[in-house]
């Protein structure tokens, strides 16, 4: 064969591989959803994608199936670039076999997935399958096993991102459960351990897709989505966005943008955020968006458990992790939701050096029977840990309230906090001053002719002697008492000193978290 000869077959296969059957392309567009290619093509920069393993079949044989063996098989994989900075990319292709994965599906995925922590790239995965392939038996299974695996060495390494765009069901969930962080395309995506026929086979409960495994369930009720996308366009183009956040690996900083604000801008807005009543509530996310560059505030998870918000903003251009209780929500109090929600974005965080920045007021954690037989005392403490554990900086802001072991789970002093300021409206304390008068001076008031009036005047005593910051400043729990317009020149100020923190940490294999 000719040098022409065997360039032209080249050619011949490559768009034999690169031609789709057009009848399962115009089901997947008359379902709202996009191909493999054209996923990758929206979220890499223009021209940037490198195809790996594009000539790459299917091995197995019997039912059928050895008869129809397309190339490239029902992934596309790959590198590009985003913004410039490379990344690795794999797409779950459901015009071939549904997307499911056999051994050849998970050999490219696992490349892939291998070259990304050879080269400290992040990793985004676009989920489209019908699970694992029949015709292929253990082998399929033995090929989710590897990826979890590498997702696994993974973590905490490179960033690894899962999108999921169309059925993602069985064990096929655990994959994007390890990753950092999902994003899943309402109406269209559905996440799921055992879809709807086999529960209603098993517990005789019946439910839809959606109501069991779609976007807003998982968003809103499990937690196991970050991030709910109106389309397939608009998640691609949202992890565009949260890269712009992250480093590539964790041996790097996040990228630094040049501000758009002043560092020493201040505004007299925050100033009136706080109302007069302490029983009142404010919006937390427009406090954050106060002090931030450009009001820019990122929410991670922002539809599940609304009483702590956390997500990524810049301070003088560089990335920080932003965590702050949400007086707007039950009163901004912990429950087991929030601090499993809290504890995971700070352990990603000082994963990959990304500062840490606690807004509180928080009363307390969230009293009731459910709560402590759900394990309140196990997860509350996952977010004690998480805050212990970190060696980023950590810096705190106290707003408001900040009661009992509430006050000390959020990045208090105790915790190795590096720099903690306070407003003149903190109230730091045991508990409440109306609960405190009630337990130290119960019988005082009891005995008081004017027991109203005996309690209002040993609440306001106890409210100027005690809760308020300036007693935590006098022991060095607070470093400051600050104006709160002064917030954010004095957290870029606190973040710039701390820019060359360096904290070890005692040998270990690695911490007991309590799961």
């Amino acid at each position: 064969m000719s040098t022409d000869e065997k360039i032209e077959r080249l050619r011949r296969l490559r768009a034999e591989a690169l031609t789709a059957n057009q009848r399962a392309v115009d089901r997947q567009h008359d379902l709202g959803k996009l191909t493999a290619r054209e996923r990758i093509n929206l979220l890499l920069d223009k021209g940037s994608f490198q195809e790996f393993d594009l000539f790459a079949r299917h091995q197995a044989t019997g039912f059928g199936i050895e008869q129809r063996r397309p190339l490239g098989d029902a992934v596309v994989t790959g590198h590009g670039t985003v913004d410039g900075r490379h990344v690795f990319v794999f797409a779950e292709d459901f015009t071939q076999f549904g997307g499911s994965l056999g051994a050849i599906v998970a050999d490219k995925i696992c490349k892939v997935m291998d070259l990304a922590m050879d080269t400290g790239a992040p990793l985004i995965g676009i989920k489209d399958s019908g699970g694992a392939r029949i015709q292929e038996g253990v082998v399929s299974l033995h090929g989710y096993g590897r990826i979890f695996e590498r997702n696994v060495r993974a973590s905490g390494v490179i960033p690894q991102i899962s999108v999921i765009m169309g059925p993602c069901a069985g064990g096929a969930v655990y994959s994007p459960a390890i990753t950092d962080f999902v994003y899943q395309v309402a109406d269209t995506s559905h996440l799921f351990i055992t879809g709807p026929d086999v529960i209603k086979a098993v517990t005789g409960e019946e439910v839809t897709f959606e109501e069991l495994g779609g976007a807003s369930a998982h968003g809103t009720k499990s937690g196991v989505t970050h991030f709910i996308s109106s389309s397939g366009r608009a998640a691609l183009e949202e992890v565009r966005y949260l890269l712009s956040f992250l480093p590539s690996n964790n041996m790097e900083v996040p990228p630094y943008f040049t501000p758009i604000d002043r560092a020493d801008r201040m505004d007299e807005e925050l100033t009136e955020i706080i109302p007069d009543s302490t029983n009142q509530p404010y919006d937390m996310t427009k406090l954050v968006e106060l002090v931030v560059d450009g009001a820019e505030f990122y929410q991670v998870h922002e539809h599940f458990a609304g009483n702590i918000v956390v997500g990524f903003a810049r301070l003088d251009g560089y990335t920080v992790g932003i965590v702050g209780n949400q007086p707007a929500v039950l009163a901004g109090t912990l429950n087991i939701d929030a601090s499993v929600k809290g504890a995971r974005f700070i352990r990603f965080c000082d994963a990959f050096n990304i500062p840490v920045i606690t807004f509180v007021d928080v009363p307390g954690f969230l009293p009731g029977i459910d709560q402590e037989h759900s394990g309140i005392i196990r997860h509350g403490a996952k977010l004690l840990y998480a805050y212990a554990e970190a060696t980023v900086p950590k810096l705190t802001v106290i707003t408001r309230k900040a009661y009992g072991g509430a006050y000390v789970v959020m990045n208090s002093r105790s915790l190795r906090a590096d720099s903690v300021f306070a407003w003149p409206t903190a109230e730091i304390a045991v508990m409440g001053a109306q609960g405190a008068v009630n337990v130290i001076h119960r019988r005082d008031i009891a005995a008081a002719e004017d027991e109203d009036g005996k309690r209002q005047r040993l609440i306001t005593d106890y409210e100027e002697r005690f809760n308020n910051p300036y007693l935590a400043a006098e022991h060095g729990l607070v470093d400051e008492v600050i104006e709160p317009r002064e917030t954010r020149s004095r957290l870029i100020r606190s973040l710039d000193m701390l820019r060359t923190k360096r904290e070890s940490m005692a040998p270990r294999k690695h911490g007991n978290i309590p799961l």
